[in-house]
């Protein structure tokens, strides 16, 4: 089994959100600005989430996602499969045709183990991950540094007028 770039994002970002669901609907570009991960690639994972029903929409101004349901509910299973994401180590997906059409002699090897992972991820639900205490020790780094870029960004926006009202009052040198 391989988890791809997809399957990690989708529970990254999920993730995040539960984390902050508590503060109404959680914009797309602060998921993004928080875990660097690109805003049309998060549209993407996020449509999925929500034709799975694991996340809603809210539209207008103070708009974005919420967890559709408890962080309690939602496993890390749930949240991969919706992103279509296989969670199998078969090569035949299953199927039974792994070589020239005819089960191959570890089959049944991968399909337990598939289970397991299955099994395992599906025990684990977003709420749970939230209580660990490695995770809200970097959701708390990444709301600081959010904040600071914010605090930067507000300074160089209220400090920019300023400066250029005091370039316009100098005098020129005709």
């Amino acid at each position: 089994m391989r988890l791809t770039t997809k399957g990690r994002y989708a529970v990254t970002a999920i993730l995040d959100l539960a984390i902050h669901d508590d503060k109404g609907p959680i914009s797309l570009a602060e998921i993004s600005a928080r875990q660097n991960i690109s805003l049309s690639y998060l549209e993407q994972l996020f449509a999925s989430l929500r034709r799975k029903g694991l996340v809603s929409s809210t539209r207008g101004p103070g708009g974005g996602y919420s967890l559709q349901g408890s962080a309690d509910e939602i496993s890390i299973a749930d949240v991969i499969t919706a992103v279509d994401e296989k969670l199998e180590t078969m090569k035949c997906g299953g199927s039974g045709d792994c070589q020239n059409n005819s089960r191959c002699l570890t089959h049944d090897l991968w399909c337990d183990l598939s289970a397991q992972i299955h099994k395992f991820l599906s025990e684990i639900s977003l709420g749970s991950l939230m209580d660990r205490n490695g995770v809200k020790d970097v959701a708390a780094r990444q709301d600081e540094m959010i904040q600071s870029v914010l605090m930067q960004l507000s300074l160089i926006h209220i400090s920019e007028p300023t400066r250029l009202l005091r370039r316009s009052r100098m005098p020129s040198s005709a």
